[in-house]
């Protein structure tokens, strides 16, 4: 039994348009990788820039409010600083992108720094394993009086879908965000960053300061040919369905 045209004709066109709407959105997400690549190389080549620059002074008070992270983010800074005695967050980590040094689970210790005039920022002091998460197992680390602190600008991270609630009753955070654990702590901070420590090393080596090292991955390229592939595959699917179809009708 013959099928109607009418029929058929639908069925191809059902095919089409599931065709060009299928290989448009894998072309689309092969292109938007394309994108992202270039946009990570610049990002990569930004922060390598900067790292590599010589500490400078760290900003003024009164210059805080127009300091953006697109701008400052990863620059280098020196400054002189009193930590607050007895004062730290502990920000829970799974490993760090930037610090090669650091392996396997552990905390990033925040503590509150007095400046000069008397405003305050977060430091970021360094890695403390989970053993050490007590600052009573690391008691000599603890710093007192004016030290020269040598630190990277950073912002607070975004909290995404799947990050964890804060546990402020425990001193656990799960996220970089200073105006959280200040919040939470009556640290009185309004700077928009804080800094990440690189020296100087505390008596007992902990908390574990250190360099950041740009190791960001950028396998996009490998991602964008995966998605013009599939595109490719796809249109050879239909043309092939297509001619199949053409001759049965014939």
């Amino acid at each position: 039994m013959s099928v109607p045209r009418d029929r058929r004709r639908g069925g191809v066109i059902e095919a089409t348009v599931f065709a060009v709407v299928g290989v448009a959105i894998l072309l689309g997400l092969g292109i938007w990788q394309l994108d992202r690549k270039v946009w990570k190389e610049n990002l990569i080549a930004t922060v390598t820039a900067r790292l590599a620059r010589a500490p400078e002074n760290l900003p003024s008070r009164e210059s805080w409010p127009r300091l953006v992270a697109e701008a400052d983010e990863y620059t280098r800074v020196k400054f002189p600083a009193e930590f607050l005695a007895g004062e730290e967050a502990l920000v829970y980590s799974a490993g760090s992108a930037f610090r090669p040094d650091v392996q396997g689970p552990g905390y990033w210790v925040f503590a509150p720094a007095r400046l000069a005039g008397g405003s305050i920022v977060l430091v970021d002091r360094g890695f403390v394993p989970p053993e050490r998460k007590d600052p009573a197992t690391r008691a000599q680390g603890a710093r007192h009086g004016i030290i020269d602190v040598v630190g990277v600008m950073r912002w607070p991270e975004t909290r995404g879908l799947f990050t964890p609630a804060d546990d402020p009753k425990t001193n656990v955070w799960y996220l970089r965000e200073p105006a959280a654990m200040a919040a939470a702590k009556k640290w009185d901070t309004a700077a928009p960053f804080y800094i990440e420590q690189e020296a100087p090393v505390p008596p007992g080596g902990l908390p574990k300061p250190g360099k950041l090292a740009v190791n960001l991955p950028d396998n996009h390229l490998q991602y964008a040919i995966t998605w013009f592939g599939l595109a490719l595959g796809l249109a050879g699917v239909y043309v092939v369905w297509l001619a199949g179809h053409m001759r049965r009708r014939v």
